[in-house]
C-alpha cells in the first residue's frame, strides 16, 4: 500500500476549499498558518478573512498600529501571534522589501515561526522538500504506523519529524502535506473516526490491533495553576470607568483590562485586599461595592485556571485614568474581559 499516493488521491477528491488555497502567495499562507495555529478552521476562517479585508499585503499590515491589529485579533486568543505577526510584517516590510525567505532555513528565524510554519510555507509556495508535522499529522502517523512514542516528547518530536520526512514524494511537496492534514481533520478525526470507510484502513497498525482510542501517545500534562482574579470596574455619574494596560510579558500583553488585584483565595467585600486595591486607584473618595457575579467565572487558559470576579464600585467621579465607557468597545481587551462588556451591557 502507498501510504503517500493514497493521500494524495483522496485530497484530490475531499480537499477543503480554503480561500488561501486559491494562490501560493507566501504572505496569504504565512497569515492563514499564525491564525490557525491551535485553532480550528471554524474559528479562525473569519479571522482570516477580516485580516485580508483590512490588510491585503504585507506592507499595509506593518503600517498598522499594534492596537488595532490586537483589536481585530481579540477573541481568538493566544495574543502573542498577534504581536509576532505585526513584528514579521514590518520586519519583511522594511527590511526585506516585503519579499518573503523562500528557504526553510530564513523561514524559521522570523519572529512566532516555527519547525511547522516554515515547513508549511516552503512546501506549498515553493514545493520544498520539508514535512510539516502539526496534531493531525501525529494522529495519522501515530495509528497508521502503530507507534507509542509520546509525541510531546523530546524523542517523539524528531521520531515522528524524520517519519514524516521519510514520506514525502518527489513532487507536489505542498500539495501531499496539505493531504496529510486534512486528512487528519476530517478523516482520521482525534474521536469517533471514521474507520470503515477510510482509505488507509488496510494497513492500519491501530485499527488491526484495536488501538485506535489509545493513539496517539502524550505524556502527562503538567499541572494546572489555580489563580483567583478579582477585575475592579469603577462606575462614574459621569459615565466613566477605568482600564488599564498590561504591559509585562504575558498572554495578555499591551491589551486593557479594568485594574486587576490577584489573590490567593476568593475575596469578600470586608477583604483588606480589595479595599486596598480600591483605595491606591481612588484615594479619599466614597464608594459603594458589589459583586457582579456571585459565582467566580472561570477561565480555562493552557496553564492556568482563572477564577473571577468583577466587582462594580459606583464612585461620584474618577480624576485620575478615566475613559468613557461608550469608547470602551474601541479597546482590545482579552476575551474574559469582553464577554463581561457585553454581558453587563456597557
Amino acid at each position: 500500500m502507498n501510504f503517500t499516493q493514497i493521500l494524495i488521491d483522496w485530497y484530490s477528491i475531499y480537499k477543503r476549499d480554503l480561500p488561501w488555497r486559491q494562490h501560493k502567495e507566501p504572505y496569504f499562507i504565512w497569515l492563514s498558518e499564525i491564525i490557525m495555529q491551535q485553532t480550528q478552521i471554524a474559528q479562525g476562517l473569519p479571522y482570516y478573512i477580516k485580516f485580508t479585508a483590512a490588510y491585503p499585503t504585507i506592507f499595509a499590515l506593518a503600517a498598522a498600529d499594534e492596537e488595532t491589529i490586537l483589536k481585530l485579533w481579540q477573541g481568538l486568543g493566544y495574543y502573542s501571534r498577534a504581536r509576532n505577526l505585526h513584528d514579521t510584517a514590518k520586519h519583511i516590510a522594511y527590511e526585506l522589501d516585503g519579499v518573503f525567505p523562500e528557504d526553510y532555513d530564513s523561514l524559521i528565524k522570523l519572529k512566532g515561526v516555527g519547525d511547522y510554519t516554515a515547513s508549511a510555507i516552503a512546501s506549498i509556495c515553493y514545493d520544498a522538500q520539508t514535512a510539516v508535522v502539526d496534531g493531525n499529522v501525529y494522529r495519522v502517523l501515530s495509528r497508521y504506523f502503530g507507534i507509542h512514542i509520546p509525541i510531546n516528547s523530546s524523542i517523539g518530536i524528531k521520531y515522528f519529524k524524520e517519519l514524516a520526512q521519510s514520506l514525502l514524494p518527489r513532487n507536489n511537496v505542498g500539495n501531499y502535506n496539505q493531504a496529510i492534514m486534512d486528512f487528519g481533520s476530517s478523516q482520521c478525526k482525534p474521536n469517533n473516526p471514521d474507520c470503515l470507510t477510510c482509505p488507509l484502513n488496510n494497513g492500519c497498525m491501530a485499527l488491526n490491533k484495536s488501538q485506535v482510542k489509545t493513539l496517539p501517545v502524550k505524556d502527562k500534562k503538567i499541572k494546572i495553576k489555580k489563580k483567583f482574579f478579582n477585575f475592579l470596574v469603577f462606575l462614574s455619574e459621569e459615565g466613566e470607568t477605568i482600564l488599564e494596560k498590561r504591559t509585562s510579558d504575558g498572554i495578555w500583553k499591551n491589551m486593557y483590562q479594568f485594574p486587576l488585584i490577584e489573590s490567593k483565595s476568593k475575596l469578600s467585600t470586608t477583604n483588606f485586599e480589595l479595599s486596598k486595591g480600591i483605595k491606591q486607584r481612588l484615594p479619599q473618595t466614597h464608594y459603594s461595592i458589589t459583586l457582579f457575579n456571585e459565582k467566580e467565572i472561570v477561565h480555562k487558559l493552557s496553564h492556568q485556571h482563572l477564577y473571577t470576579s468583577f466587582w462594580i464600585i459606583n464612585v461620584k467621579s474618577i480624576k485620575n485614568n478615566a475613559i468613557s465607557t461608550e469608547i470602551i468597545h474601541k479597546y482590545p481587551v482579552p476575551i474574559l474581559i469582553s464577554r463581561f462588556i457585553d454581558s453587563f451591557g456597557f
